[in-house]
């Protein structure tokens, strides 16, 4: 069995962009376990130790053949760099659409367009980065939606360090075997996208 490093991999677009402004200073929305609003703050903020909760998404791409893609984290990110995760994640900014938000997202980190993404399902969790010392904690939306099995992201190369196509069985399996190669939310969003 392949992992997903071993899957047919394609490598980021040649740099050439200028790099974003950071992302630290974006306001998230801070929410209570029941996704209710309850103020704002910076990302940078959110992500101290331990976290505060607040809204995220994980969108998450399937083909017709039920293949997942997958993106390695950049290795500059601040949370969990290159390990490999869904499509793409992000926060929406206090009192925005999230499925608005992950389709900005989607289109500025891999460089796609999904037609409609739809909500799979919700939870919570927290994580600490190993690494870095930044916490997860988040109220996760989990959007899923379709792409062709032909589609050639093109990534940023300040998101993304290289993506891949995973089958969900070999990917269960590997994220058992090396849970450290992984995001820790990967499993639950895999989980709800293919229910």
């Amino acid at each position: 069995m392949r992992s997903p490093q071993a899957a047919a991999t394609g490598r980021t677009a040649p740099a050439g962009r200028a790099a974003p402004a950071s992302r630290e200073r974006h306001l998230v929305e801070l929410v209570d376990t029941a996704g209710t609003p309850l103020g704002a703050a910076t990302v940078a903020e959110a992500h101290q130790a331990p976290g505060i909760l607040h809204r995220a998404f994980s969108v998450l791409l399937m083909d017709g053949e039920g293949r997942l893609l997958l993106q390695r984290r950049a290795d500059h990110k601040t949370r969990f760099p290159l390990r490999w995760a869904n499509t793409c994640c992000g926060h929406p900014e206090p009192g925005q659409d999230v499925r608005e938000a992950a389709a900005t997202r989607l289109l500025d980190e891999m460089g796609l367009t999904s037609g409609e993404l739809r909500e799979a399902g919700r939870f919570v969790y927290q994580a600490a980065d190993p690494a870095t010392g930044r916490v997860e904690h988040e109220y996760d939306h989990v959007l899923i939606g379709q792409v062709r099995p032909d589609a050639q992201p093109l990534p940023d190369p300040y998101e993304v360090a290289e993506w891949c196509w995973a089958h969900p069985a070999e990917l269960a399996s590997e994220t058992v075997r090396h849970p450290d190669r992984y995001a820790p939310w990967l499993d639950q969003v895999v989980r709800l996208g293919t229910q």
